[in-house]
């Protein structure tokens, strides 16, 4: 059977009350979208593809590697509207068999799926969904069965109504479906939007396809959390709390250091390794890695950036894009902008600043400087207030410091400019021209002495 996906995305969530696409809101950094994404890339060989609509430009932004995978749904008139537009993509290539999931379940995973799925192989099921029980069903959608336990329908939240249904049992809709593509082809056509919403939903499938006498099949998973959609702020905050005792748990029982750690926040694409340390509260974001031996200490925002072995990241130092080599000491209160590396043993101090810099092996600048577009060399030493002066108002240009150089306090380097090996720069110079290697460099004006005026 030629299994595929769909991912429902294309909905504005407005009980989010923002304007950003609901499955862009993030947790622990990542959009929601990028969890089931993810789940899905774990399931063999799955293709899928994404129903985008509202917010449709930012989601293709926020995902260029799924941009030929993504179905634009210009008028959001449902779920099932949405599965019918995705049609002509799956009969292209050779769909027979489609698991719907929705994109606001950022917590389902790779294994919840293989298990439904080989559920549905094994049974032979041209219709099935998942469903899980809960003591306050909320506003989602309820399972409707007979008396001898036969699925009914789904009946979503605001069209449920007792008399007519029955009394629910709080066994709800996880919004993860299994369909035949033949049952599908039959059935959408049938879809009519007499609701409340005046929405055509995915879930009157299940009741057009009992009323024909076809089998339906809800797989219930009991109450595992996981399988929810998230739909307000509170919902989404549970959720990324719950997926950050799951991860850090996880890198505790590898090995890692975590210290509060119901205060850390670690991105699912982070790498920790064993004997790393991380004091809360922080945040581990983006592609982040941690090496052995290394050190965040709390309130730091650590982004995107490799630290190395037995590297120290003092409290309140924010990082983002940056590389941080062996047995390198940054901060208290340091800022290192993107494209900023630190080789072996240098080290940056209070209120330090990087942006396209690089401090070679031993360099220090212990206090109060920026280092922009520069080239630091080794050993070389940076004193407090000095600035490479990178911009001209139209273009950047870079600083070249050779190694074991020597840069005063209150120096301000005009770039470009190259300061030699072994240069020294006097306190409180501004140097616009080069210095050769080993001179000193003097660049104020003499003291003068005057009466004080009364």
């Amino acid at each position: 059977m030629n299994l595929g996906a769909l991912i429902l995305a294309a909905g504005k969530g407005t009980r989010m009350y923002s304007e950003t696409p609901k499955v862009l809101q993030t947790l622990l950094g990542e959009p929601m979208l990028y969890y089931v994404h993810a789940a899905l890339s774990g399931v063999g060989d799955l293709p899928f593809w994404t129903v985008i609509g509202h917010g449709a430009d930012m989601v293709r932004a926020a995902f260029p590697e799924h941009e030929a995978y993504f179905i634009f749904q210009e008028q959001q008139l449902g779920t099932g509207h949405a599965v019918s537009i995705a049609m002509p993509v799956l009969e292209k290539n050779g769909i027979d068999g489609l698991l719907v999931v929705n994109g606001d379940t950022p917590l389902v995973s790779s294994d919840i799926i293989c298990r439904f799925l080989t559920l549905m192989e094994l049974n032979s099921t041209a219709l099935g969904f998942i469903s899980i029980m809960l003591e306050d069903p909320k506003a989602y959608g309820r399972v409707v069965r007979d008396n001898l336990g036969r699925v009914r329908g789904i009946v979503e939240c605001k069209d449920f109504n007792a008399a007519e249904h029955g009394t629910a049992s709080g066994e709800i809709n996880t919004g993860i479906y299994y369909f035949s593509l033949k049952i599908l082809q039959h059935l959408l056509p049938q879809l009519t939007n007499n609701n409340k919403s005046g929405e055509y939903y995915i879930t009157d499938l299940v009741t057009l396809a009992v009323q024909e006498g076809h089998r339906v099949e809800a797989v219930n998973f009991g109450g595992e959390p996981c399988l929810l959609g998230v739909n307000t702020p509170l919902e989404l905050s549970d959720a990324e709390n719950c997926l950050r005792r799951k991860i850090n748990r996880q890198w505790m029982e590898r090995g890692v250091m975590l210290h509060m750690p119901e205060m850390i926040t670690i991105s699912p694409r982070a790498a920790l390794e064993p004997g790393a340390c991380v004091y809360g509260p922080s945040e581990i974001l983006g592609k982040s890695k941690l090496h052995h031996g290394s050190c965040v200490e709390s309130h730091c925002v650590v982004r995107n950036t490799d630290i190395g072995t037995g590297a120290i990241v003092h409290s309140f130092s924010h990082l983002e894009h940056a590389k941080i080599g062996e047995g390198c000491s940054v901060g208290p209160y340091a800022r290192l902008r993107p494209e900023s590396v630190m080789e072996k043993n240098a080290r940056i101090g209070n209120f330090v600043e990087m942006k396209k810099a690089v401090l070679r092996e031993g360099a220090k600048a212990n206090h109060l400087s920026y280092l922009g577009d520069a080239d630091i060399g080794a050993h070389s030493n940076i004193g407090a207030g000095t600035i490479t002066c990178n911009y001209d108002g139209v273009s950047k240009h870079r600083t070249q410091i050779g190694e074991r150089a020597f840069i005063g306090s209150n120096t301000a380097l005009v770039a470009p400019v190259d300061v030699g090996p072994g240069a020294l720069i006097g306190a409180g110079s501004v140097i616009t021209k080069d210095v050769p290697e080993g001179m000193l460099a003097l660049a104020r004006a003499k003291q003068t002495m005057l009466p004080r005026r009364k």
